[in-house]
């Protein structure tokens, strides 16, 4: 089995920083996809942040700027700096991993994080 552990969130002022990490752990042959999304109170879930394979990142409108998405390949690790915080950043932050087991011929299969919570005061 496969297992996603998220860290880092909490309670911070506008315009502070945190760092959120999630880490894989488990039957992993391969990780393709990592990404962060979030949700906020009475709002769908919602993309924030991606890193495949090679590198390449796509990020939100939203936090353009000031959240910056970047990888371990040997943790299987993703992390999510997240600078000048927003009240409207607040929610609960997810990791998403696009993984193929050791048991999978091909394909990958999706598996999420617990979710941490991220609030921001003003």
């Amino acid at each position: 089995q496969v297992q996603l552990v998220e860290s880092g969130g909490g309670l911070v002022q506008a315009g502070e920083s945190l760092r959120l990490s999630c880490a894989a752990s488990g039957s992993i042959f391969s990780i393709n996809d990592m990404a962060w999304y979030r949700q906020a109170p009475g709002k769908q879930r919602e993309f924030v942040a991606n890193i495949i394979s090679g590198g390449s990142t796509n990020y939100a409108d939203s936090v353009k700027g000031r959240f910056t998405i970047s990888r371990d390949y040997a943790k299987n690790t993703v992390s999510l700096q997240m600078n000048s915080l927003k009240p409207e950043d607040t929610a609960v932050y997810y990791c998403n991993f696009q993984i193929r087991t050791q048991t999978m011929v091909m394909g990958y299969a999706t598996y999420w994080g617990q979710g941490t919570q991220v609030t921001v005061s003003s």
